[in-house]
This record gives structure tokens, sequence and C-alpha cells, in this order.
């Protein structure tokens, strides 16, 4: 039996909530969507959590997702953040890649 995948974008949501909290800064945006790519928003949040929202056009990979986000927060331990992914089918490596980046232009930005 296969289970058929309905067209149009996937939306998953993340809460996680350990680690330190972010300092101050500017939104931060990586990346173009287009073309197997994808961009990352960083934004300051007042909560104390880190919330991810990915919306992709490659539906059915939440285990993968799941794994990527959870990658990227073990490395980074932040609250205090939201984390927007605009996702046109990038590989998780690219994925990984652009959470880095925000994460470190973001901390380039700060005070």
């Amino acid at each position: 039996m296969t289970m058929a995948i309905p067209p149009g974008l996937e939306t998953l949501e993340f809460v996680l909530i350990d680690g330190q909290p972010v300092p101050p800064f500017t939104a931060v945006l990586v990346g173009v969507v287009g073309s197997g790519n994808l961009e990352v928003l960083l934004e300051p949040d007042t909560g104390n959590s880190c919330t991810v929202r990915i919306e992709t056009s490659a539906r059915g990979f939440s285990p993968i997702w799941t794994a990527v986000v959870h990658d990227f927060h073990a490395r980074h331990q932040r609250i205090g953040l939201r984390v927007l992914v605009n996702d046109m089918g990038a590989t998780p490596a690219v994925v990984s890649l652009r959470l880095d980046q925000a994460m470190a232009e973001m901390q380039a930005g700060t005070p």
C-alpha cells in the first residue's frame, strides 16, 4: 500500500526549549528560495524557546527535517529565537549549512 502525498507546501513546526538566550540582534536572512535551495530567516523572539517553522515543497520528509532541526539545536543551544525556513527541495547538508550560516551572521551582528 502506498500513501498518496497531496500536492502543495508542507508546513512543519518545532519548539525547542533548552539553551541560552540569544543576545539582542536584528533579523538575519540567508539563502535564496528557488532551484533546489532555501532561505533561512532568524528573528528574535520574546519566548523561552527556539521555534522553527519550515515550509517545504518536498513533502513527506518530516523524519529528516526533525533530525536536521534537532542537530541544529544541539549545535547552537539557543532560545529566544524564531527560525523560519522556506525550502524548495534543498538537501539536508544544504539546510544545515544555511542554518549555521544564519547563526554566524546573527552572532557577527550582535553588539
